[in-house]
């Protein structure tokens, strides 16, 4: 899984969030969020296995995700990018407070790096 996909889980996004109307942006209540995080490289198998798990239960159980995307930098595999679409913010609020969610925030907690890892070192003069 290293490389530029770290994972994606989603459901049709055409379909599901803008129909077929060929707007530009989502419909009005859509809630989107986007994260960074860099992770342990001696704990990234760990992590990986905990958030795969953690999004497949959210698409799978919870009607109001309507996509989560996590990528990997191309040159930095620990260096982590997340997109996530819920129908509304009772949507968002419900996949925060789920068993699952629960359980990734508690596995994974030790893992997590502070996302100002994601910033490049200066180069050295």
């Amino acid at each position: 899984m290293r490389g530029a996909v770290f994972a994606i889980v989603a459901l049709p996004l055409a379909s599901l969030a803008w129909g077929d109307t060929g707007a530009d942006k989502p419909p009005t209540g859509v809630v989107v969020r986007i994260a960074a995080l860099a992770i342990d490289p001696a704990q990234l198998e760990s992590y990986e296995a905990a958030v795969k798990e953690e999004m497949e239960a959210a698409v799978r159980l919870e009607p109001g995700v309507l996509a989560i995307y996590a990528v990997a930098e191309k040159d930095h595999p620990t260096r982590l990018r997340f997109f996530e679409m819920y129908a509304s913010e009772e949507a968002y609020r419900s996949h925060v407070d789920s068993p699952h969610f629960k359980k990734y925030v508690a596995v994974t907690k030790p893992i997590k790096m502070s996302p100002k890892a994601l910033v490049p070192p200066k180069p050295e003069s």
